[in-house]
């Protein structure tokens, strides 16, 4: 089948990305909580901070992705090793949005898909299609590693708003993603557009692989099963290996190289593929809108006290604070409580301690943010940007223990 593209197509190549198979939605889940975790792993328990795990992981992912964009075909560890890469990249664009410059979730993830619809308004445009079956030229190969790391940051920020912002939890959170998914998938099935699909699914199991890789790695009494992120990201890691290895071996999910036949089969339903993103992105965007506003008119309306540990189950319910500025937060007492165990720990010289011990506060704040915010958006202001002091102050590469002594101490005076 001739292509009005086929004058200015660039060079093909053969397929640079692996079927989609079973295996390949088994590996991205392992692959987005891997993200997660090790993103995690590399800022709290190594110490790299979150501007030196990002600068890290940044400096690897480059060189991942020019030999990604420079092999001739498709490699399965290669092209793995860089879906892991752009994971855990992919979250600390949205954490170093979040914690360093203060940018709500909410705005996160309208930006993010703003940006991906940008990506494929592109992508569509210059190739005539958004199909993933057939990454045989660089320029279509550009696009798609473009769109894969959007989709992470997207999935990322969305993932966090669900379980942050609006307190759902990590099992809450992977139920609706898996409901879902569950949807898209079938509609599938009755005939929705493969290419959509795709792209709705690839989405979503970014925030579904980053509530498992919580809800492992998190201590029990802040709604984990207390496995750790160090435990947790070996685990992930040697299985997405396994898996891979098969694959290399196997050859099971390499794509044929008839890339032209292809092309001219996806670009025939355009116009049908075309209302189906339309009818579906809007569904998606008005039930999404509904539900946050639901869930957020459902915070405002719990009067009952909030302390760290309702955030948190298993934590010691305190008594509210009679007075203050924050007081309209309710109970903050275990946010307290961690905050002077911190100092203790400070004051004693255990510096790793203390660093340790912060994450509990960095956890069961975050958790509890929904309720919070939504009592008095201004209080939790004050208090959140306060305790992104004190992060930055014992996550220092250099911690100066009498900036981490006066940050502990005006956080403590505002938790009251």
């Amino acid at each position: 089948m001739s292509s009005p593209y086929a004058a200015t197509a660039p060079r093909t190549m053969l397929n640079k990305v692996p079927e989609v198979t079973v295996w390949f939605w088994l590996i991205k889940v392992l692959c987005t909580t891997v993200g997660e975790t090790a993103a995690d792993f590399l800022n709290v328990d190594l110490g790299l901070g979150l501007t030196g795990t990002s600068v890290v992981t940044g400096v690897v992912l480059a060189i991942l992705l020019a030999l990604q964009l420079r092999a001739r075909e498709y490699v399965p560890g290669l092209y793995w090793a860089t879906v892991t890469l752009v994971s855990v990249f992919g979250t600390l664009v949205t954490d170093n949005l979040t914690d360093n410059l203060g940018v709500p979730l909410l705005l996160s993830s309208l930006v993010f898909g703003i940006a991906l619809a940008v990506v494929f308004g592109a992508w569509y445009s210059a190739e005539g299609t958004l199909s993933i079956h057939a990454i045989t030229n660089r320029r279509r190969e550009t696009f798609y590693w473009l769109a894969i790391f959007v989709t992470f940051a997207l999935g990322t920020a969305t993932g966090d708003l669900m379980g942050q912002a609006l307190s759902l939890g990590y099992v809450v959170s992977a139920l609706v993603v898996l409901a879902v998914i569950a949807v898209v998938a079938i509609g599938w099935r009755l005939g929705l557009h493969p290419v959509l699909a795709f792209w709705i699914i690839y989405v979503l199991t970014r925030p579904l692989g980053a509530s498992l890789g919580d809800l492992l790695a998190q201590p029990t009494d802040q709604g984990g099963l207390g496995i750790g992120t160090t435990v947790t990201s070996i685990v992930f890691l040697v299985a997405i290996l396994g898996a891979v290895t098969y694959l290399q071996i196997s050859r099971v999910d390499v794509i044929g190289d008839d890339a032209a036949a292809e092309t001219g089969a996806v670009r025939a339903p355009a116009r049908h593929g075309l209302l189906q993103t339309v009818v579906v992105v809007a569904v998606l965007l008005v039930l999404s809108a509904v539900g946050y506003v639901a869930r957020v008119n459902a915070l405002g309306a719990d009067t009952a006290p909030t302390s760290a540990g309702a955030a948190a189950p298993g934590g010691a319910p305190g008594t509210a604070a009679a007075g203050g500025p924050n007081a309209s937060l309710g109970d903050l007492s275990s946010f307290r409580t961690i905050t002077a165990d911190t100092r203790g720990l400070l004051q004693r010289g255990d510096q790793a301690g203390a660093t340790n011990r912060v994450t509990d506060l960095e956890t069961a704040w975050d958790q509890a943010q929904g309720r919070l915010q939504a009592r008095d958006d201004a209080a939790w202001t004050r208090v959140d940007r306060k305790i992104d002091t004190v992060l930055k102050a014992l996550r220092a590469d250099n911690p100066d223990p009498r900036a981490e002594t006066a940050a502990l101490d005006d956080l403590l005076n505002a938790l009251g």
